[in-house]
């Protein structure tokens, strides 16, 4: 009867770290405000701050010109932060992708050369459909719907 009554108590209180570690893991939340298109002069608000508190970069852009739009996209939240995805349009193609992500700790590490990849990648691709860097799954899942509901506001 004792190593039955131990095998029990053993067995839920290994359940219970173990469901204690799995539900402590943060869960992934998208900022559902709508994509938002501005003007070459890069009107239309700034890019605020994460929902987790957490500083994003923005990355250089070069003044437009000749007819182009820039479009962003949604700030998609990942545990690390948030990132939103902008992208240039002219003539119908996307000329330039920019992003901003995470640069606090080790999510500045890997998403430092990520980002870079993931707007070229944008821009040689013209879609959403990019591969994952490796070493940053949860930047480029992010990126990926961020950057989907820049070209959905771009109607491309």
């Amino acid at each position: 009867m004792r190593r039955t009554t131990a095998a029990v108590l053993g067995t839920v209180a290994g359940a219970a770290l173990m469901l204690g570690v799995r539900l402590s893991a943060t869960p992934v939340a998208v900022n559902t405000a709508g994509a938002a298109a501005t003007s070459d002069t890069g009107e239309g608000g700034g890019y605020g701050t994460s929902t987790s508190g957490k500083k994003k970069k923005k990355t250089t852009q070069a003044d437009n010109t000749g007819g182009s739009r820039k479009y962003k996209g949604d700030s998609v939240s990942d545990p690390y932060g948030a990132v939103r995805v902008s992208i240039t349009v002219a003539d119908g193609r996307i000329t330039k992708a920019t992003a901003t992500y995470p640069e606090d700790g080790n999510s500045g590490v890997v998403n430092e050369p990520a980002v870079p990849k993931l707007n070229e990648w944008t821009v040689k691709n013209q879609n959403a459909k990019l591969d994952t860097v490796s070493g940053a799954t949860y930047t480029s899942d992010a990126y990926r719907k961020s950057l989907q509901s820049a070209i959905d506001a771009a109607g491309l």
